[in-house]
């Protein structure tokens, strides 16, 4: 069997980047580094490995699972969305509302691999890619994915240091902003 009749380098381009631009890690770095000074640390390795759980999960179960409880894609894109603007205010105000269990001080599962990773936007993405495009290739996209966010997962203590703590301040407060935003966003279009 020749590896171009099951993988198509176009389609895998083309999925990776759709997830690259729904994941949005690189916009998340504020997030991230504001979840590393709240918990401690990050576990990046373990971040990664249940993102791509959730996704792969989500991409073979996700109709079925939305079917089974009776939920529509806009009821479930509403659901991201309260959590992403609730994100989005921790950022801007400084209060924290997602609180994590003190004996597991880490924000590694909860917010960071759902929903900021795989939040309601990759999943709805991964329903759509599963339809337009041969799974080889969306598992490959995945993959790809997962192998960049857990890049910058590691490198957010160089990149922290890279911006300063003013810097940080600043790029948080704007990427709270922009989230409030997508968040009303996706009120909007799911309503």
């Amino acid at each position: 069997m020749d590896i171009n009749s099951i993988f198509n380098f176009k389609e895998i381009a083309s999925v990776t980047l759709t997830l690259f631009a729904v994941i949005d890690i690189i916009g998340s770095i504020p997030i991230i580094i504001d979840l590393r000074k709240r918990e401690g640390k990050i576990e990046s390795a373990k971040a990664t490995i249940v993102s791509g759980v959730l996704m792969i999960v989500f991409l073979f179960l996700g109709q079925s699972i939305l079917q089974l409880f009776g939920i529509d894609y806009q009821s479930f894109a509403m659901a991201g969305a309260i959590i992403i603007f609730l994100i989005g205010l921790e950022m801007i105000l400084g209060k924290d509302f997602f609180h994590s269990d003190p004996e597991t001080k880490s924000g590694s599962i909860v917010p960071l691999a759902f929903p900021l990773i795989v939040g309601a936007g990759t999943m709805t993405t991964l329903l759509s890619l599963r339809a337009a495009y041969s799974l080889p290739n969306v598992l490959v996209g995945i993959v790809l994915n997962l192998a960049f966010v857990y890049i910058v997962l590691k490198g957010s203590a160089t990149i922290e240091r890279k911006l300063g703590k003013d810097g940080a301040n600043i790029l948080r407060k704007i990427f709270g902003i922009i989230l409030l935003a997508i968040a009303i966003k996706l009120f909007k279009t799911n309503l």
